[in-house]
């Protein structure tokens, strides 16, 4: 909720940046929220006119290829001291645990770990780096980064914006409903409330008609 209003708070061409930003950041190897400023953004887009939802997905599909490709090359200038170095400065993402098990799923899925990490978190971070430090082809890096970046980033943003929009019509059309059904509820209680109270008076009737007193016969 808070990225949704500092997002809210800047304007339409700001969003486009910070998102094509963070998300490349992410692809970099920096361990960003990058998938919730998308999604943040694509929820905007749906509910602001400013924000086009194409232009959106275009702007984090750059920042998810170009953040992998710089990713790929600064691992494959910094081979294994890199993931060392990165261990040390962040332990929660590049433990040697995470290292090992992303490495494993290089070696037994080759490109498509790089397809596929795109949708994972950890092997989102990891991905660039890691596939260069391994030595991946590029060919075969690059071809895999941009289909995996074009279906995550415009996928996702898609996904979102028509979801927001259903839920935004879902909403006014349950607050029609709402309204109606306290007015049927209200005009029931008050009937109801009505009914109770002329049978109040009613009994509070009898016992003053039988203590009355009977005039006497001529």
């Amino acid at each position: 909720m808070h990225v949704q209003e500092w997002l809210d708070s800047v304007p339409a061409a700001a969003v486009y940046g910070v998102v094509a930003l963070v998300i490349g950041l992410e692809s970099l190897g920096i361990p960003l929220p990058g998938e919730i400023i998308l999604v943040s953004a694509a929820l905007m887009s749906s509910q602001h006119s400013d924000i086009n939802p194409f232009v959106l997905g275009a702007c984090a599909t750059v920042g998810a290829v170009v953040g992998d490709s710089i990713g790929y090359a600064i691992g494959r200038k910094g081979g294994r001291p890199l993931l060392a170095w990165l261990g040390k400065k962040f332990p929660k993402h590049f433990s040697e645990g995470h290292v090992a098990t992303a490495e494993r799923s290089f070696e037994k899925w080759g490109m498509w770990a790089v397809f596929f990490g795109r949708f994972i978190a950890l092997l989102r971070i990891f991905a660039g780096p890691l596939a260069g430090v391994l030595h991946m082809p590029y060919w075969k890096f690059l071809i895999a980064n941009v289909l995996g970046g074009i279906c995550w980033a415009g996928g996702t943003t898609a996904v979102i914006y028509y979801v927001g929009v259903v839920a935004e019509s879902w909403l006014k059309q349950f607050s029609y409903l709402g309204l109606v059904a306290a007015l049927l509820i209200g005009l029931t209680s008050m009937l109801v409330l009505k009914r109770k109270a002329k049978k109040a008076q009613a009994a509070r009737q009898e016992p003053e008609a039988e203590a009355a007193p009977v005039p006497a016969g001529d």
